[in-house]
């Protein structure tokens, strides 16, 4: 066979799926199709190394379809899948390569939904079946399921189902299919494990890697911004504010991280949503459907929770922690920037996390630019901005209410543009904002000092001070001047537009187990 085909019409596939595939706008093949199809075409064993947004759905499931008899009602294929999401996603997927092929049917079955409904869709006579090792072996275990006519089975995340626990169940089902069938796997990664298995279940399979070069998304900014721990949450809040994404996800390595952000982002007032192993399939059922129709803007998840799901239209990816897998790091960005659309990924990582993000963009053969926090004063532009256009959309619909707040004030002869100015005031700062006046000049550096007091005494080094200053403000090691410490009290240079920043932020906190109080300091 030609293995050098870049077109679906060219493939040696049936003309109805042709059609289905052209309706889907399929034309040029990813690199994982133009390799993989081929090979599966002709009936051998395949691994595949590609992660979610390569387009590794249509290279297996194009050429499985080819091999369905379609006389026969008996099921002949099977995908496995790590999670329901990516088992209904898979599912989706297939019915409408088989749009116009009337006499293949498939069915998706997983946990978290009747057995019994399974059951009667099965008993009507289905080719293909996507499903959960789980409720596979469910299946297999009430005779509601029969395997020996199966030619092909596929192993679709192969990494995350191993990750999850499901070994056993995976070794379970591939030993009770006849051993004369062809196997697919496609896995993000390639562990000891995986290896063994296919070594074990797979018959002399091609092996195909997609280099990592291709595997990042062109159309995706990313940039890496060094954040203390502290200073993440506060971090995370002022990038929504800034790019105000209909759509994010943020990365989290930990359930306990996860949730402990998620109260954060609902606290602030953002839509927001978590995802993560111990979240029950009911609720998450809700969750994904509440972020496709747009009722929730942000989620917050992990990395095992997070597979198989496929947010379109995703503007933002948020790495709040450096992913523990250098694999998932391309798997995580790669959920944004699909379709010819643009999309921005930013990771945080702290000073000892310099080499990991090295490591990165060697693996992934990428740049990755190094950023700053955004600064309130960009956040307060961005919120300006806003508010200006939903004052001209009041204006331009003449929609005005509660109207005698003005009223009052004009009879007290207020003007109108002082009121407008108040009332901006009012609307835009936070209650603390409207009170705090900083008086101050910077000096030719564009610098304004500010007395600290702690200082030798409270055992208290440069490094402490400047610690604190990055941990709880978007100031970095570059941007923060000259430190000065003596015995009881300290001088610190910062660049004039973080003054109210670094006074409403650091003001209260605690260094050496002393409550820090600053002041603009007297030359």
């Amino acid at each position: 066979m030609n293995r050098e085909i870049e077109k679906f019409e060219d493939l040696n596939i049936s003309d109805n799926v042709k059609r289905a595939i052209k309706e889907i706008r399929f034309v040029k093949m990813t690199e994982i199709q133009k390799k993989a199809i081929p090979y599966i075409l002709e009936g051998r064993d395949v691994i595949g190394q590609s992660q979610t947004g390569t387009g590794k759905t249509a290279s297996f499931g194009l050429p499985m379809i080819e091999k369905i008899d379609k006389e026969s009602k008996k099921v002949q294929a099977i995908i496995l899948c790590p999670t329901r999401e990516l088992a209904i996603q898979v599912t989706h997927a297939i019915r409408r390569y088989l749009k116009y092929e009337d006499n293949i049917k498939c069915i998706a079955i997983y946990g978290g939904e009747s057995i019994e409904r399974q059951i009667q869709g099965l008993k009507k006579g289905v080719q293909i079946v996507i499903g959960t090792p789980g409720r596979v072996m469910d299946h297999m275990r009430r005779r509601t399921i029969k395997l020996n006519n199966v030619k092909m089975v596929i192993l679709d995340e192969a990494d995350e189902m191993l990750n999850m626990g499901f070994e056993e169940d995976i070794e379970t089902i591939l030993k009770d299919v006849p051993e004369n069938r062809q196997t697919v796997l496609f896995s993000a990664t390639m562990s000891k494990r995986i290896l063994e298995i296919s070594k074990k279940y797979l018959n002399k399979p091609k092996n195909i890697k997609i280099d990592a070069k291709q595997l990042t998304v062109e159309k995706i900014k990313q940039v890496a911004i060094e954040v203390k721990a502290k200073m993440k949450d506060e971090t995370v809040c002022r990038i929504l504010d800034v790019i105000e994404p209909k759509k994010a996800v943020v990365f989290c390595n930990t359930k306990k991280k996860a949730d402990s952000l998620i109260d954060v982002l609902k606290l602030k007032g953002y839509k927001a949503e978590c995802l993560h192993g111990d979240i029950k399939q009911s609720q998450r059922d809700k969750i994904m459907k509440k972020m496709r129709s747009g009722d929730t803007q942000i989620l917050v998840a992990t990395d095992v929770a997070a597979r198989g799901i496929d947010v379109k239209n995703l503007e933002l990816v948020i790495n709040y922690d450096i992913p523990q897998e250098l694999e998932y790091y391309v798997h995580r960005i790669g959920r944004t920037g699909r379709n010819g659309r643009n999309g921005i990924a930013y990771t945080f990582f702290t000073g000892k996390e310099k080499t990991k993000l090295k490591e990165i963009e060697k693996y992934a053969n990428t740049q990755i630019s190094l950023g700053t926090i955004p600064t309130l004063k960009e956040v307060e532009k961005v919120k300006a901005k806003k508010m200006v256009k939903n004052i001209e959309d009041i204006i331009q619909k003449q929609n005005y209410n509660n109207t005698e707040i003005i009223e009052i004030l004009l009879e007290k002869k207020y003007k109108l543009q002082d009121i407008s100015k108040a009332l901006a005031t009012l609307l835009l700062c936070e209650p603390s904002d409207t009170e705090a006046k900083y008086d101050f000049t910077p000096d030719e550096n564009g610098n304004v000092r500010l007395f600290l007091n702690v200082g030798k005494k409270d055992k208290v080094m440069v490094k402490d001070i400047i610690g604190c200053f990055k941990a709880h403000t978007a100031l970095s090691t570059d941007t923060i001047g000259r430190v000065n410490l003596l015995d009881n009290f300290s001088f610190v240079d910062v660049p004039a537009g973080f003054v109210e920043e670094v006074m409403k932020k650091v003001k209260g906190q605690v260094i050496k187990g002393k409550q820090v109080n600053i002041e603009i300091a007297n030359y």
